[in-house]
């Protein structure tokens, strides 16, 4: 596959192998591009925006609709991409695909609530004759970096709302998932998008990266990836806007007057969805001592289920990691903490990229998969009996995306909901529940402001105030 410069889909010499960790086969191969390509990008991005800027906002909306029909009619070959090039299985990547045409559907219908307001301008005197209103204007140009653990629904949160606003676009998705990002480009230029109004570059982070969040022509960053990676981007970046996705360790409380069997499947389907790479995967559960037991018996059954394997069979439950190094280092980080005195329930065992399912308790605090993201398939149990120390624990670690809350007390779960520090409470969900739609973000090392199509248009416009002074009135 090609990348997309100045409205031209261009390959390069050097190439990048996109490799399927399932068996390691080559699914394709995609341009490695150089700072070169990044500055060119940023040149014709900047001129892009003259065009995208005057787009009206119905046909902003036309192009995104007709994107998700594309992608509707073209399901199975969307999902088949995203499960060959990424960890996802075959039925997690068609709920991916159908969830990216949900996603381009509701920026088509947001570009149209873009809304301002009037100001009375004649509230404090000196005002008596003055008339005005605030609208709203896209930013400029937005440059997307996009993971690969979602890389087609993610890609569509970044451009769905940028080409919404009337924004131009630089998008450089996850070096190992870049062929669903590309397809959904393709779409959008089939759809009627002025290719000029994407920018798509593939390569590198560590080789391009710098020349992209630093250029002053850049107006907002739109990152998902690492909290290492946010820090560095967020040095570099200078004065613009940025929204970051950085990550959890999501804690999930299962209080004693819990639905046993909803939050069994709930969490066991949270920690283990796209083999645990999932920045609101369940990490730590929290359960009542009076249940602990029976939970424990019942979450290690169901996980024992588990069948891993070929991603493309309609019958497996979880596929590889993205990497075989990735799975090396949670395999790592299970061993250490069973070193450190943590019982392993079930799983810890590896194959290549295959990393089972894996369930651990009394894992202790300095254990590494304790205080770090995993992002891998595996989940910590933790005894509780008092449900401030629950949320105290629950508060612990310097994340704080989305938590959860299994409990048939309205009490408990207001408690919950409003004490715990975090972007969003799910109550008898796991964390890893999102409508596309909803706010989404985090606090603490977790993040920068919110995704969800609403609130991305909100970051990505600035409002611009109009006042009239009407001496004659």
């Amino acid at each position: 596959m090609k990348m997309l410069l100045d409205g031209q889909w261009i390959d390069r010499d050097k190439k990048i192998d996109v490799i399927d960790p399932y068996d390691n086969s080559v699914i394709d191969t995609v341009p490695c591009g150089s700072n070169e390509d990044a500055r060119t990008a940023l040149s014709c991005v900047a001129a892009a925006f003259e065009i995208t800027k005057k787009m009206s906002v119905y046909d902003r909306a036309q192009i995104l609709y007709k994107t998700a029909q594309i992608i509707n009619d073209r399901l199975e070959e969307f999902a088949t991409i995203i499960a060959r090039e990424g960890s996802k299985t075959i039925n997690e990547a068609r709920k991916e695909a159908s969830r990216c045409g949900n996603t381009l559907i509701v920026a088509a219908e947001e570009s149209k609530r873009i809304l301002g307001e009037t100001i009375p301008f004649d509230s404090f005197p000196g005002g008596e004759k003055r008339r005005g209103y605030y609208y709203r204007f896209p930013i400029g140009v937005v440059l997307a970096i996009t993971p690969f653990n979602d890389p087609l629904n993610l890609v569509a949160h970044k451009l769905g709302p940028a080409v919404a606003a009337g924004n131009a676009v630089i998008l450089k998705p996850a070096t190992v998932t870049p062929l669903s990002a590309i397809k959904l480009v393709e779409a959008m230029v089939e759809a009627g998008l002025p290719p000029q109004a994407i920018q798509l570059i593939t390569g590198y982070g560590s080789d391009i990266g710098d020349v992209l969040v630093s250029d002053e022509r850049v107006r907002m960053i739109s990152f998902t990836g690492g909290v290492e990676a946010g820090k560095h981007i967020a040095g570099k970046a200078g004065i613009k806007k940025i929204g970051m996705e950085l990550g959890s360790d999501s804690p999930v409380i299962v209080w004693k007057d819990a639905d046993l069997d909803l939050a069994v499947e709930s969490c066991v389907s949270g920690s283990f969805w796209a083999a645990g790479q999932n920045c609101i995967g369940v990490q730590r559960l929290l359960i009542h001592e009076d249940i602990y037991d029976e939970f424990k018996e019942k979450f290690v059954a169901q996980t024992k289920q588990y069948k891993i394997g070929d991603k493309l069979k309609d019958d497996t439950d979880m596929g590889p990691m993205i990497t075989e190094k990735e799975a090396e280092r949670v395999e790592k980080w299970v061993k250490e903490a069973a070193d450190k005195g943590a019982t392993v329930l079930t799983g810890g065992g590896r194959k290549g990229a295959l990393m089972e399912p894996t369930v651990l308790e009394n894992v202790p605090a300095d254990a590494t998969i304790h205080c770090e993201e995993v992002f891998g398939p595996t989940v910590n149990l933790y005894r509780i009996n008092d449900l401030d120390e629950a949320i105290a624990e629950a508060n612990a670690l310097p994340y704080g995306l989305l938590a959860a809350v299994f409990t048939s007390n309205v009490d408990v779960a207001f408690k919950a909901a409003y004490d715990l520090d975090c972007g969003g409470v799910m109550i008898n969900d796991s964390t890893d529940y999102r409508l596309d739609s909803m706010p989404f973000g985090g606090v603490k090392y977790s993040g920068l402001g919110r995704e969800g199509l609403k609130f991305s248009l909100q970051e990505m416009t600035e409002p611009k105030v109009i006042c009239f002074n009407l001496p004659k009135m």
